[in-house]
Parts: structure tokens; C-alpha cells; sequence
């Protein structure tokens, strides 16, 4: 497989569309057309060291629970279950974008992160959208003050039976990442 050239379709802030020329396995020409937040996209630059945005898993502390949150998400026309998450800024460290975007999100204060992943991909046949997994521990009271007007959010904290519950609920939609850790969450105990 190689990559001929891309071409810039879209001219947004946050995310554009691209095409991508490339010749397959048998070297025929192939188009595909992809989102990237990175302009140039990844697939140019190299630059895939560097996480796009941060997924938080949140363990409450004191309530012994992992939060969640309850968002409106436009493109589902519909309420998803999912973790705090937010674009990491430009200057920003992992650690930075964690604490701020889980206290927007929640109201929840970080303690101590215990993991963070390497840039991983959940749609990559889509995007070169990266993010960094990252596993805190959190306390403190939920707020939505911190909310801007797009966004709806409520915060959940779930018990290992409640995980259990909500993932065999076929009618509720989830945040792949969300899903596999509460699924693992609520048959193990362990996140």
C-alpha cells in the first residue's frame, strides 16, 4: 500500500474531511476519504505520538464507585453513555487536559492518575483520531457548572452490580471504550 497524496476537503476548527489517493496491494488507485482534527493529517505528518483527546476513567474515591457521565451527543440525536473526554489544547500536558476536562465535565477533582495509555485509535477506518485512556482516582461532589451551553451532561456513579445492569440494557447507547470497561468492570470488579 502507498500513499499518492491527500487532499484537504473541509476548512473547520476542530475537525476537516480529506482524501486520501493511495494504490491498494494489487496497484490499483484507491480514493478513501477520512476526519482528522490534524492538519496535516497523521498519516503525513508522522506525528502520532501525541494524543488527540483524553477518555478519563474515573474511581470515586470515597463512594467506592466509577463515575460516568449521561451526555447528549447531536450526531445520535440521543443520550450516550460514556467517560469524561475532551480534546487535549495546544501546550497542554495529558495530565492537564485530565484535570480540567474532568472537572468541567463532572465537578469532580483528580487525585491521582494511576494509568494512561498510549495514543490508541477506535475508528481508524474513519479517522486518525487518537486518544489517551487514562485511569484516576477522584473525589468530591458532581457539578455542571463547569458545562458549556452544547453540552448536557449528568453524572452517574456505578456499582459493580449497576455496570452489570446497564451493560445488558440493549436499550441504552454507549461509548465503545465506556462499554468494554464497565462490561470488564461489572464481571470482574476490576478496571
Amino acid at each position: 500500500m502507498k500513499i499518492e497524496f491527500v487532499k484537504k476537503i473541509t476548512d473547520y476548527f476542530h475537525l476537516n474531511m480529506f482524501e486520501i489517493a493511495y494504490s491498494d496491494t494489487s496497484g490499483r488507485k484507491r480514493i478513501w476519504s477520512f476526519a482528522s482534527r490534524n492538519d496535516p493529517p497523521k498519516c503525513v505528518s508522522g506525528h502520532f505520538e501525541r494524543p488527540d483527546a483524553v477518555v478519563i476513567v474515573p474511581y470515586h474515591t470515597e463512594k467506592k464507585q466509577v463515575a460516568i457521565i449521561k451526555e447528549f451527543r447531536v450526531p445520535l440525536g440521543d443520550y450516550q453513555y460514556g467517560f469524561p473526554a475532551g480534546l487535549v489544547d495546544d501546550g497542554e500536558t495529558i495530565e492537564t487536559s485530565v484535570k480540567r476536562e474532568l472537572m468541567e465535565e463532572t465537578g469532580l477533582t483528580l487525585m491521582r492518575i494511576n494509568k494512561i495509555s498510549p495514543p490508541i485509535y477506535s475508528s481508524s477506518g474513519m479517522t486518525d483520531e487518537s486518544i489517551a485512556m487514562v485511569y484516576v482516582d477522584c473525589s468530591g461532589k458532581t457539578s455542571s457548572l463547569g458545562n458549556t451551553s452544547s453540552e448536557d451532561i449528568e453524572t452517574l456513579f456505578l456499582s459493580r452490580d449497576d455496570a452489570r445492569v446497564l451493560c445488558n440494557n440493549d436499550q441504552v447507547k454507549f461509548d465503545v471504550k465506556t462499554w468494554l470497561v464497565l462490561s470488564m468492570y461489572g464481571e470482574t470488579g476490576k478496571i
